[in-house]
């Protein structure tokens, strides 16, 4: 029997992210939808860099940072590559190896953009 959160859609993500949240200093609904809402500027962000080449690499791991905060590792993780688009999934992996939230047995055929490795080295 497929348990509600076996796979991840449209209608069941924010309640999946609602369960995982954990957020002590969030005092009402609207801090929530505004964590939510960083894996929008997230995909916005990794669309500029793949059409334009501008990388905004700080920010980008703001956001990160803030969502594995709130959410935890392994429901960021689920969260992360259900919201991004798999042709982008080779943008945001330098970032989370960087940040060391990628399981080493975690998308091993999803390759490294070269340009974002060499980024976040000089940071």
């Amino acid at each position: 029997m497929m348990k509600i959160f076996d796979e991840l859609t449209h209608r069941n993500f924010k309640l999946y992210a609602a369960q995982h949240y954990n957020n002590p200093e969030a005092v009402d609904i609207d801090e929530f939808k505004e964590d939510v809402s960083r894996f929008k500027y997230i995909k916005r962000l990794l669309s500029r860099y793949e059409a334009h080449g501008d990388l905004q690499e700080r920010l980008i791991l703001n956001h990160l940072i803030v969502i594995y905060n709130v959410f935890g590792i392994e429901p960021a993780n689920k969260m992360l590559w259900f919201k991004v688009e798999k042709a982008q999934w080779t943008y945001i992996k330098p970032f989370l190896v960087f940040l060391n939230y990628l399981p080493i047995d975690e998308k091993v055929e999803v390759p490294l953009d070269p340009e974002i490795i060499e980024r976040l080295r000089n940071l």
